[in-house]
């Protein structure tokens, strides 16, 4: 019948441009999976200091239909060492996969180059250089002015990166220091001195002991001051 060899020969010119255009047909290609995972977790790198070098391993496909819109993203969206990265297909036929990633950022970060006591503050003389895996270890340190003027809270023995959980802000208060209160009101200041109860950075809100024995709560704004809002 004319009519349906004609219908025929319409449908086999669809699937030949269909074809022609890329159309998505067989299981997925592996290596595009990993690619868009790679491609990812680059991308999540650049924004941490140092060189990404990252590692995908191929996903093992068994049913997983060609895909011609894939989307990767990260469970629970923070960067590892070793992380599982998922792939999902958007079109024509949905589906969802994991593969198996490492990462690791290479950079420069301090140590000291020789013993640092507590309470000193550091400078650039103090420090040396290595190279290492900054995301293995996030409290190694690479931005010297994390550094240069901070101050050493515990002994760092030569050699030692410089972590920031060893070194606090040069303007933050100490528990036990003597500080300044000041307290803004709708057209008032009033000043006073307390006993800090609790070390806190600028920005960080402590306890303090007036002077009368009242404890109080305020903002560090220096070394020596905290605000106190009414």
């Amino acid at each position: 019948m004319p009519g349906r060899r004609l219908f025929s020969l319409l449908l086999a010119g669809a699937a030949w441009a269909a074809a022609a255009q890329g159309a998505p047909t067989g299981l997925q290609d592996p290596a595009a999976v990993a690619a868009q995972a790679e491609a990812l977790l680059r991308d999540m790198a650049a924004s941490h200091p140092g060189t990404p070098v990252v590692s995908v391993d191929e996903p093992r496909i068994t049913q997983q239909p060609a895909c011609a819109e894939l989307e990767a993203f990260l469970p629970g969206g923070a960067l590892r060492s070793r992380t599982s990265v998922g792939v999902r297909c958007l079109a024509p036929h949905p589906w969802t996969l994991y593969v198996q990633a490492s990462v690791r950022i290479m950079g420069h970060y301090f140590v000291a180059n020789r013993t640092i006591n507590r309470g000193e503050t550091l400078s650039l003389d103090e420090l040396d250089t290595r190279e290492g895996d900054l995301l293995r270890n996030k409290r190694l340190i690479g931005d010297p002015s994390h550094i240069v003027g901070w101050v050493a809270t515990r002994r760092i023995a030569k050699g030692s990166p410089i972590q920031g959980n060893a070194l606090r802000d040069p303007q933050s208060i100490e528990r036990g220091n003597m500080i300044r209160t000041v307290a803004r009101g709708v057209g008032f200041v009033i000043t006073g001195e307390g006993q800090a109860l609790e070390s806190g950075a600028p920005g960080s809100q402590i306890q303090v002991r007036t002077g009368s024995g009242q404890i109080i709560t305020g903002t560090v704004i220096d070394a020596h001051t905290v605000q106190v809002m009414m």
